[in-house]
């Protein structure tokens, strides 16, 4: 029997129970955000349950997300935003996927497909990333025939900064672009600018539709905003390993590549089956692991395939014992990010593939 070495937990009653308190929170139409494979957690498993949920759209990045989950029975509207010119827009018309155009050059393309491809125009209110910017005045003379105009949306920078006034400059712009579009002719029937910050602290950006990504997954965009628990959320991925090897070591034992550091005292070292193969940061400094309700620090450099943590010198780990690198006991997803110069999405986006998602439908 094959025996998994690291283990990723997906709690999908927490992300059923997160869909639920955003979809009533914003009082709107939510789109689950499920790309970079649900941030971790599992694109097909975390798409379902978002829309049993409640959840009325599905988004992802790539195109290849979105066929993908046609591919397992989806009919849900989907949108793919990450769509440049070159790609297969005539599958995406097949597939009945909606695609963001965020320039000239894929409108182009799209407009020629057979079909009436559904867009999203996608326009650049501050973010200054995505969306039509130099190009918007010469793109609304378009000829907008062959095309079905869905959807409106823009990003905001820095709405887990609710007080910050770029957040008002970009909701005042956007009001502002809509209108030369409907000047135009064209009025799309949904308009999206809020992203889990903005869901969870700026109601009246709401508009026809939020996108929740982070938030869903029970994590908050940033953590000076508050924690996940004071908003209600639950966080959904717990990530548990093996430990390798225990062993008992002197004080003054070097660790690790490079003997970064060394033992301070006479204690046990427990070896973690995980690196940064898997997704463990290899800078990350004062994290570490839990076991029976006991922190364990990581001391050393993190490996490709595994690290070290300092279990003390009472422990009772032996080998083959399993610990939690972060989840509802110890260590936090917020913890690591911390740890390592980094935030929360990357930290349960990155866990790689060599790591298997157990599902628990609660």
């Amino acid at each position: 029997m094959m025996h998994n070495r690291a283990e990723a937990h997906i709690n999908l009653q927490a992300i059923t129970r997160n869909v639920e308190l955003l979809k009533k929170k914003s009082g709107t139409d939510l789109l689950a955000v499920v790309k970079a494979d649900a941030y971790g957690h599992g694109l097909v498993e975390v798409s379902k349950t978002a829309l049993l949920a409640g959840a009325d759209w599905l988004g992802v990045a790539l195109l290849e997300e979105a066929i993908t989950l046609r591919k397992a029975g989806i009919t849900a509207p989907i949108l793919a935003w990450l769509v440049p010119p070159g790609s297969d827009f005539q599958s995406a018309v097949t597939n009945n996927i909606d695609i963001a155009v965020s320039s000239i050059a894929a409108f182009k393309e799209i407009a020629l497909v057979k079909g009436s491809a559904r867009i999203h125009i996608e326009v650049d209110t501050g973010m200054t990333r995505g969306g039509f910017l130099d190009e918007w005045h010469e793109f609304l003379q378009s000829d907008f025939s062959t095309v079905e105009v869905i959807g409106f949306f823009s990003h905001f920078a820095r709405a887990d900064e609710p007080g910050e006034q770029q957040n008002r400059d970009q909701f005042k712009r956007f009001k502002e672009m809509l209108a030369e579009l409907e000047a135009v002719g064209i009025h799309p029937p949904i308009k999206h600018l809020s992203n889990s910050a903005a869901t969870l602290a700026d109601h009246s950006s709401a508009l026809s539709m939020v996108r929740t990504g982070i938030a869903m997954y029970g994590l908050t965009p940033e953590t000076q905003m508050g924690s996940s628990k004071s908003f209600g959320l639950i966080p959904a991925m717990t990530l548990r390993a093996m430990l390798h090897l225990v062993k008992s070591v002197v004080a003054g034992s070097p660790v690790g590549y490079g003997a970064t550091e060394k033992t301070t005292r006479d204690t046990h070292l427990g070896v973690i089956a995980m690196g940064y193969a898997d997704g463990i940061p290899r800078i990350a400094r004062n994290a570490g692991v839990t076991f029976n309700g006991e922190r364990a620090p990581i001391i050393g450099r993190i490996s490709m395939d595994q690290f070290v943590v300092d279990l003390g010198p009472n422990s009772l780990a032996k080998s083959g014992d399993w610990v939690t690198i972060f989840g509802d006991d110890g260590f936090t997803a917020d913890d690591w990010a911390s740890a390592s110069g980094s935030v929360n999405y990357e930290i349960v986006t990155r866990i790689g593939p060599r790591v298997p998602r157990i599902y628990d439908h609660g």
